[in-house]
Order: C-alpha cells, then sequence, then structure tokens
C-alpha cells in the first residue's frame, strides 16, 4: 500500500522537491526524469526488502545476498548498455536501477515458493492480520524510521553538494555508486548477525553469541580492509567505468580516498547493531544512527565546508561531504562498541505473544 502510494505522489513531487535541493537549473530536467522513473519502479525495492527479510528469518542469507549481487552486477551491466550502447542517458540509468532491482525481488520469489517444506508460500496468506501486522510493525518500525533518518539526512546533505556545481554532483553519484558495491559486504554481515543473534538468543546460547559476533566482526573487518586496499589501488579503474572525462575521474578518486578508511569503521558498527537486533534490542541502533548521521554529519558538513570557503572554492571544500561521513561512520563505530561492551543490550528479549 505505501508503496502505490509512493508510486503516485513521488513523481508529483520531484520537481519541486529537486527545486527545494538547490539542484542547478542546468541539470533539473535529467534529474526530475531520473526520480520520475525510479518512483514509478518503488515496488521493486519494496518486494525485495520484503522478500529478502523473509528468507533471512528462515536461515538463508545467502541466498539473500546472491540475488543483492546479481542485481548489483546487473545494474552496472545496464548503465552501461542504456547510457553508452542506447544512448538513454539519465533517464537509462533510473531505469537499470528499477529493473535490477524487480529481477532481485523476483528471484527471492522464486526462492520462496520452493521452500515448501519450511514456508508455504501462497495468496491466502495476502491477508493482513491483526495480530502480526502489530507484532512487525513493533519490531520493524524502529529499523523504518533508522532508515527514513538516513534518508532525510542524506536530503539535506545533498542539498549541500548540489550548491557545489555539476562536476561534484556527478562525482558524488559516480563515488555512491563504487559504495554501493563496498558497502554490500557490510550490510549482509550486518544481515546475517541479526539472524544469527536471533536464534541462538531465542534458544538460550549466549556463549555463542558472543563468540559468533566476536568472528563475524573480525571477519567482516577482514573484508572491509581488502575492500579499502583495492579502492585505494584500483579505485581510478572502477570510475573509468562510469566516465572518461579526467577531470571527474581525479575528483573522484579525492572523495574515494576519504570515504575508503571508513568502511572497516562501517564493518563494526554493522555488525555490532545486527547482533542487538536479533537479541530484540532495536532501539539503540536507530537511536546511535541518529546520533551520528543527524546530529554529527550534518553539522560537521556544513560546518566545514563554511569554514573552508575561499575565493576559489566560495561554497567550501567539497571534501567536507565525505569528511563528515567519514567521521560520522567512525564515531558510529565508537558508540556502537561502547555500547555493546556494557551489555545492556543482553537483558531484552523479543517478547512475541503471537503464535506463528
Amino acid at each position: 500500500i505505501v508503496s502505490v502510494i509512493i508510486m503516485i505522489v513521488g513523481p508529483m513531487v520531484s520537481r519541486p522537491l529537486l527545486v527545494l535541493l538547490n539542484t542547478p537549473a542546468s541539470i533539473l530536467d535529467w534529474c526530475a526524469g531520473y526520480l520520475k522513473i525510479f518512483f514509478l519502479g518503488g515496488a521493486g525495492f519494496a518486494f525485495y526488502n520484503i522478500l529478502a527479510g523473509v528468507l533471512r528469518g528462515l536461515g538463508d542469507s545467502f541466498s539473500a545476498l546472491i540475488f543483492l549481487l546479481i542485481s548489483t552486477v546487473l545494474n552496472v551491466v545496464l548503465d552501461i548498455l542504456f547510457v553508452a550502447v542506447f544512448g538513454l542517458g539519465v533517464p537509462g540509468v533510473a531505469l537499470a536501477t528499477v529493473i535490477a532491482q524487480g529481477v532481485s525481488a523476483f528471484f527471492c520469489l522464486l526462492k520462496l515458493l520452493r521452500m515448501k517444506e519450511s514456508f508455504d508460500l501462497n495468496w491466502r496468506m495476502l491477508k493482513i492480520d491483526k495480530r502480526h501486522a502489530l507484532a512487525l510493525l513493533k519490531l520493524g518500525l524502529p529499523s523504518g524510521l533508522t532508515q527514513a533518518i538516513f534518508s532525510l539526512a542524506m536530503i539535506v546533505v545533498q542539498s549541500l553538494t548540489n550548491s557545489f556545481g555539476e562536476l561534484v554532483i556527478a562525482s558524488n553519484v559516480i563515488v555512491m555508486r563504487v559504495d554501493g558495491f563496498a558497502m554490500m559486504p557490510n550490510f549482509s554481515f550486518g544481515a546475517a548477525m541479526t539472524t544469527f543473534a536471533g536464534q541462538n538468543v531465542g534458544a538460550k546460547k549466549m556463549d555463542r553469541v558472543k563468540r559468533g559476533t566476536k568472528d563475524g566482526t573480525l571477519i567482516a573487518v577482514g573484508v572491509s580492509a581488502v575492500i579499502t586496499v583495492i579502492l585505494l589501488f584500483l579505485g581510478r579503474y572502477l570510475m573509468a567505468v562510469f566516465t572518461d572525462t579526467p577531470e571527474l575521474i581525479a575528483l573522484s578518486m579525492r572523495m574515494l580516498r576519504i570515504l575508503a578508511f571508513g568502511y572497516i569503521a562501517v564493518a563494526v558498527t554493522q555488525c555490532l547493531s545486527g547482533v542487538m537486533r536479533g537479541a530484540g534490542d532495536t532501539i539503540t541502533p536507530m537511536w546511535i544512527s541518529f546520533i551520528t548521521v543527524v546530529v554529527l554529519r550534518v553539522p560537521i558538513a556544513y560546518g566545514i565546508a563554511y569554514f573552508t570557503r575561499s575565493p576559489q572554492y566560495p561554497m567550501g571544500r567539497p571534501e567536507a561531504i565525505f569528511i563528515s561521513l567519514l567521521v560520522s561512520w567512525s564515531l558510529g563505530a565508537l558508540i556502537t562498541y561502547g555500547y555493546f561492551r556494557r551489555g545492556a543490550w543482553q537483558k531484552k528479549r523479543i517478547e512475541s505473544e503471537v503464535t506463528v
């Protein structure tokens, strides 16, 4: 229902929203076209998140990860096909994203339809059950609010990004594309830790939760360290996939070198937050996200931009965008680790009054 509302309202508010975000007039039409297609394909995003969540809840986080990988690779391939071959431009990028997400949702649905023994999916399940709906709201609302907070902060920061001009906007888009690949393992580890913790806390195996948390976090940190090294030394070649403009590649690499050092911090945050959510403490990760993203990142970004203004950079240095992100990631990891060490999350349990 929410997806349908977004699909209807989104295209109507796309242009006014972009004007509000200081989008340069020269690229306003392109951006509006992108958003309209993006909003119209919003159902694919919703279905993937729901169905992938069900798969993880059933203990099959691997399939959800594989489908996400397929979606990401397909997105890049379609980007190149639609833009470089068919010349569709910005609308082609949006269309590629929508198609890729829809494909991942379709694969998740096929997987669930084949899991007859553990999950008998049928059309009768589509009716709303009040008790289940309330339980889902109780567990899912904090996570949903966390994502909404992230989105709101990103909109505010995007307004700052737009003020730097077209070159910085294009650079930000490219870096965020590469960032999507770099972040994928961290988000997957976080989701896996949530499932792992939920199953073992329910079985009252807290020792196993602690061992798994340590091992999982170390593995995630190791993977992120490898990704950081790859980005630092091979990032320029990744940028070249999206553009052949030397100035844009150079600027994007400057930004990526700042961001690359933060993925280890994100690995720690995602794993420990995943364990807390799995143990029933869904509120604390939400508050930590609020503090790091809204209270810290937004003021830091605008503050750095303000204090670095000069004749050469009248709006401030564009590095402010990514320095603020790096600082918020690092502080988020420290706060999350500190709270996790206190052990208060172990006292909370998911008290379900619903018999499934």
